[in-house]
């Protein structure tokens, strides 16, 4: 017999709570909308960022892990924030624990010439349907 998930058919929006989460914030929340048989889309806030990113899911349900590929803005001023785009690997376990690792790409900085917003993203914390 086949592994048996949780989800029920009308988990379509999941919640991620934690560090890094919300566009690489120190703390944030995005939020997970299924919008098709093993594809995502996502939205996320937190201190200081935002985020945004489009998901494929290994297996046909939002409680499983999945790839992404994210927007990250840390900052909300246009005058005063970085931009970055790249993938990710988000893992997902069968009930709360949530993780992620990606590698992004500045794509626009108007904070400042020293920093750099091209690297490693990585993100850890819990999620829950809604």
């Amino acid at each position: 017999m086949g592994q048996v998930y949780n989800q029920t058919p009308d988990e379509k929006i999941i919640m991620s709570v934690g560090i890094g989460h919300g566009g690489g914030s120190i703390v944030g929340a995005d939020l997970e909308f299924g919008i098709g048989n093993r594809f995502g889309a996502q939205i996320g806030l937190g201190y200081p960022g935002l985020g945004a990113g489009l998901n494929y899911h290994f297996k046909p349900t939002l409680r499983s892990s999945f790839l992404s590929l994210q927007y990250i803005q840390i900052g909300y001023s246009p005058s005063r924030s970085i931009s970055a785009v790249g993938p990710a690997f988000v893992y997902r376990g069968k009930k709360w624990f949530t993780f992620s690792v990606g590698y992004a790409v500045e794509v626009n900085n108007t904070f400042s010439s020293s920093l750099s917003a091209t690297g490693l993203i990585l993100a850890i914390g819990g999620y829950f349907p809604l």
